[in-house]
């Protein structure tokens, strides 16, 4: 688990988890890191901005100020790493000031160490956090403009712009009252959810249950259109039997969402979970009255359809995804999807499971667009959702 792997965490071993998750490669690396960096130091005064804008409703503060300070460390990480240098190294020499360069010897640091041992609460940004940020904001954007693509790399000039980026952003860790282990911690935490380690899936969560309340472990839906009366209808049957009602797009235009059911058949094959699919084959967990009140119930249904709805207009401005391979869906709709379900069930889910069954259910989604019928096989087992031609 990642808290067992990080609980004494050293900022060699840091830089050495983080780069597993490092997915650029190439002459264009260097450049990306970079401008994530520049990037990731915005964040954080974006963040100082919205608090002291909406300093009554903006409730995620803290958490945010720890995230952006993880984003920041990750980059800055990337940066040495294609730079030769260690990020050890560089930490040590941020703390030792005018001590100079001492280059390895330096694994043994740990993040607490950077810091002072009691680093007081702050709930909201000061007027030192904020010249700190915009005096890191300032190092980051000379250090892009110094190094950017094209031109040639003084390893002197490049170790001090990184040694004083590392300052600045202790500096203002200690304003913001996080510790830079926590932020560190947290960011591993982020990347591994989105890009792991080993691809192993989580149990179902109906795994405890009788047979008679669980998701099929294998199921086969054939879904065509048939006109009637002059409107065009997509019908679901399986075994014989209709699956739901016959569906319309329910739009003033054509878009095809009423194939939309084939999500919900993704997030069963690949999250093994939908409180849709539970109600249309009645399958609620009614052994378990908490679990049928809450996980199989109405309002669980309409997040469900609300998460379906959303990523479904976000998919058209990017030809329903099929550019979008495996590590490709953008990172904040993923988080979107998280906050959506938060305090159901399948909030548990790590991010890269959604990317899953999100790429899964688009793929058999413009198979039917394209071909207009399909039978759809869940295999919630494989955690995969197949699509092939429906005969005539």
């Amino acid at each position: 688990m990642i808290g067992e792997d990080f609980e004494a965490l050293t900022v060699a071993n840091y830089a050495k988890q983080a780069a597993k998750t490092d997915q650029r490669r190439g002459a264009r690396a260097l450049g990306f890191s970079m401008l994530g960096l520049f990037g990731e130091a915005g964040s954080l005064l974006s963040e100082a901005k919205k608090k002291q804008r909406d300093p009554a409703s903006y409730l995620g503060y803290a958490d945010a100020v720890a995230e952006e300070l993880g984003d920041v460390l990750w980059y800055l990480a990337a940066i040495s790493r294609r730079t030769r240098f260690s990020l050890a190294d560089i930490a040590a020499a941020a703390i030792r000031h005018d001590s100079g360069w001492v280059a390895g010897g330096n694994n043994a640091l740990t993040f607490h160490s950077l810091q002072p041992a009691h680093i007081p609460l702050v709930k909201a940004p000061t007027t030192a956090f904020e010249n700190t940020l915009l005096m890191l904001a300032g190092e980051v954007g000379g250090l892009v403009a110094d190094f950017r693509p094209g031109l040639p790399i003084v390893t002197v000039e490049l170790r001090r712009r990184l040694v004083t980026v590392m300052q600045r952003l202790i500096q203002a860790a200690n304003e913001s009252g996080v510790t830079m282990e926590a932020a560190a911690v947290k960011n591993l935490h982020k990347i591994f959810d989105r890009w792991p380690r080993e691809r192993v899936y989580p149990a179902s969560f109906d795994a405890e249950m009788d047979h008679e309340e669980q998701l099929p472990r294998k199921m086969t839906i054939d879904i065509y259109e048939r006109t009637v009366r002059s409107q065009t209808y997509v019908y679901q049957r399986s075994s014989g039997a209709f699956v739901g009602d016959r569906l319309t797009d329910n739009a003033a235009e054509p878009d095809d969402y009423r194939f939309h059911d084939v999500f919900h058949y993704a997030y069963v094959a690949v999250l093994g979970w939908s409180p849709v699919l539970r109600s249309l084959l009645r399958l609620k967990r009614k052994s378990a009255p908490k679990v049928d009140e809450v996980e199989d119930g109405a309002r669980a249904i309409l997040i469900e359809e609300g998460v379906t709805s959303w990523l479904f207009g976000q998919a058209q401005q990017l030809e329903f995804f099929a550019d979008v391979k495996v590590g490709g869906l953008p990172l904040d709709m993923l988080k979107h999807v998280r906050q959506f379900v938060a305090g159901y069930e399948v909030a548990q889910c790590p991010l890269w499971v959604w990317e899953d069954a999100i790429l899964q259910g688009y793929a058999a989604f413009r198979f039917l667009q394209q071909h207009r019928r399909g039978r759809v096989t869940i295999d919630l087992n494989s955690r995969r959702l197949r699509i092939k031609d429906l005969p005539l």
